[in-house]
């Protein structure tokens, strides 16, 4: 067994204690076990601890299987009454702009603009089961413009401000929306973007809309959301309760190998499953603050806004991360006495990189739980942080997804961080790590992660999907009535998970399955490697690994560090994990949300079609890869 990077005291977390105790267990492995054979007790207890407002009744589970079960079945309730409960006074929103401008938010006035929104939609002829967007900036406007929502049992979706017109064209005429939330500008990396001209042709591909609402500071010919919540009073609350499956939020697959999927959840099964998370794995607290740097287009927004649910207050953030320094984040979690910071493995590897020392430069003494999510943290991600960022903090390597807007694996702060792994698998999932046959892996060994039971934040349905067709293609191809997610991961021997990427971006390399994380963890170990790529291309009646390298500026792939590199591959990895070859590319395709799209530079590669381009941040990567002749 490796050492631990960090190992913890006994918790002081009432929540945690009181969990420890329901369940009578010695260790997490126990605790586990119990939360999945009674997930009635589990899940009540859940609710009840987490002080969800509203009737649950009788009943905690009935049914069985993905498409059969439902929680609290007679459950009356809504969301919002959970997330606005406490102190009126207390400052539950912190927003912060790139350029600098701080506004806060106390619950009192957070509560009447949702009020205002609810009576404002209702105006609109807006009811229950009726869908309202946004297109935004991360701003406080957009969380009381979704919490007005679902006060009335509308249902809430969002894009990111920076989504071009075509990708929030396919979502949005999918889903019909009746009233659209926009953002006429935003600031990026120094600069004001104007979305007035994206916006007008939003507008015009969508027939549904009622009205649009605007927010920023560019004149527009849109109803600006402070006039249009003006007009109505917030003082008389408001709360249209419904059962527990009443859909909430509609949310998108990446969408980059066709139209995205329009993912419908309930807002009560997102948040149960958030509380869970959050107060026990995460632990977080009321009063604590929470921050996770995210856009609207990222399920992780849904997430940030559920922490309200806790008790503590939570810190936006809209703008370049690493701008006007790569120690942003860190000037803000000092700021504003962050207990819990969020950010992507991404983001940590590019302040790594720039040998950035924040336990010199900041103090971060109030920060519990630092976060990383979005891609897989390399070994030398999580050494990083206790080194150079936060030597005592609790580093929680998460992973789930948009598909249940919550996670699988995550991490538990009374068990030790070991490098490159996640620490456990999330309360009341039963997640395992299968072989092609369905039996379990051994620690060590690669396979598919899958969930073998349900949970309350399982979608309901996918939007339009009226025979659960695309639903049960998506999840139950490989096994039936088992949660199929996507990844390739290996279970260790420390009972915690390594992930090796997306399964269907594996290498099959003479019949060896090979995660491309197992690649990129030791070729960005060199100082010259800013980001790897490595992708199967179909080669002689077979397929060969080409690897592609994004280089620091100044530097180039020269005969040398190319063999330093397979060298590398071959004794610390295998000989099937040396590529064929190596080329240094001048970027890499992403999504809005920052992921590598390797899909669609294996199809460029392949001479084959790529569909959907509009879902991509930077489609005009793919063409150099297009052009190249291998």
């Amino acid at each position: 067994m490796s050492a631990p990077l960090w190992s913890p005291s006994k918790s002081n977390n009432p929540a945690l204690i009181k969990l420890n105790e329901l369940a009578k267990a010695k260790d997490y492995s126990e605790l586990h076990k119990w939360s999945i054979d009674n997930p009635d007790q589990f899940w009540r207890f859940i609710a009840t601890d987490s002080e969800v407002v509203g009737n649950l009744g009788e009943t905690t589970i009935s049914g069985a299987g993905f498409f059969r079960t439902e929680f609290f079945p007679d459950a009356k309730l809504n969301v919002v009454d959970t997330l606005l409960k406490g102190d009126p006074s207390q400052i539950v929103i912190t927003e912060i702009s790139e350029s600098g401008t701080r506004r806060t938010f106390t619950r009192g006035e957070v509560s009447k603009r949702a009020t205002q929104v609810a009576r404002s939609l209702i105006n609109l002829g807006v009811v229950e089961g009726d869908v309202v967007a946004a297109c935004v900036a991360n701003t406080a406007e957009v969380v009381c413009f979704a919490l007005g929502a679902l006060k009335i049992g509308a249902i809430f979706s969002s894009t990111s401000a920076d989504f071009g017109a075509a990708t929030v064209l396919d979502r949005f005429q999918q889903i019909s929306p009746k009233v659209l939330l926009v953002t006429t500008d935003y600031g990026y990396n120094g600069k004001e973007i104007d979305c007035l001209e994206k916006i007008d042709e939003i507008v015009s591909g969508l027939p549904s809309l009622l009205k649009v609402i605007a927010i920023g500071s560019k004149p527009s010919p849109y109803l600006s959301f402070e006039n249009w919540v003006s007009s109505c009073d917030g003082s008389e609350e408001i709360s249209v309760k419904g059962s527990f499956n009443r859909p909430g939020f509609i949310l998108f697959s990446s969408g980059t190998t066709g139209k995205p999927k329009c993912i419908v959840h309930s807002a009560a099964g997102v948040l149960l499953k958030t509380l869970s998370e959050q107060r026990y794995h995460l632990d977080i607290r009321g009063g604590d603050k929470v921050f996770y740097f995210t856009t609207c287009g990222w399920m992780m927004w849904n997430w940030l806004v559920a922490s309200l649910a806790t008790g503590a207050g939570i810190v936006l953030f809209d703008g370049n991360p690493m701008y006007p320094a790569p120690e942003r984040l860190f000037d803000i979690a000092e700021a504003e006495e962050l207990t819990f910071l969020g950010v992507s493995a991404k983001y940590i590897d590019s302040i790594r990189k720039s040998e950035l020392a924040p336990k010199n430069s900041h103090n971060l003494s109030n920060l519990r739980t630092i976060a990383s999510t979005g891609s897989p943290l390399s070994h030398e991600g999580f050494t990083y942080i206790y080194e150079s960022v936060a030597p005592t903090v609790h580093l929680a390597s998460i992973s789930g997804g948009t598909d249940i807007c919550g996670c699988f694996m995550l991490g538990w702060p009374e068990l030790p961080v070991f490098a490159g792994q996640i620490q456990v698998p999330a309360l009341g999932m039963d997640v395992q790590v299968l072989n092609a046959d369905g039996t379990q892996t051994k620690p060590g060994d690669k396979g598919e992660l899958v969930c073998a039971n349900t949970f309350p934040s399982a979608p309901l349905f996918f939007w339009g999907d009226t025979e659960n067709e695309k639903y049960i293609a998506s999840y139950f191809d490989k096994f039936s009535d088992i949660w199929t997610h996507g990844d390739f991961v290996e279970p260790t021997r420390e009972s915690g998970f390594i992930m090796h990427g997306r399964s269907d971006a594996t290498l099959n390399v003479a019949g060896v399955r090979i995660g491309t994380a197992e690649i990129y963890r030791i070729t960005e170990e060199f100082e010259e490697v800013l980001e790897s790529l490595a992708v199967a291309q179909k080669w002689e009646s077979d397929t060969r690994v080409v690897l592609f390298l994004k280089l620091k500026l100044g530097s180039e792939l020269t005969t040398d560090l190319s063999d330093q590199i397979k060298q590398a591959l071959k004794k610390k990895a295998s000989p099937r994990h040396v590529p064929a070859l190596i080329l240094q590319a001048p970027d890499f395709p992403r999504t809005k949300s920052g992921k590598l799209v390797e899909l669609a530079v294996t199809r460029a590669v392949n001479k084959e079609p790529i569909d959907n381009l509009g879902a991509l941040a930077n489609p005009d990567s793919l063409e150099w890869f297009k052009d190249l002749n291998l």
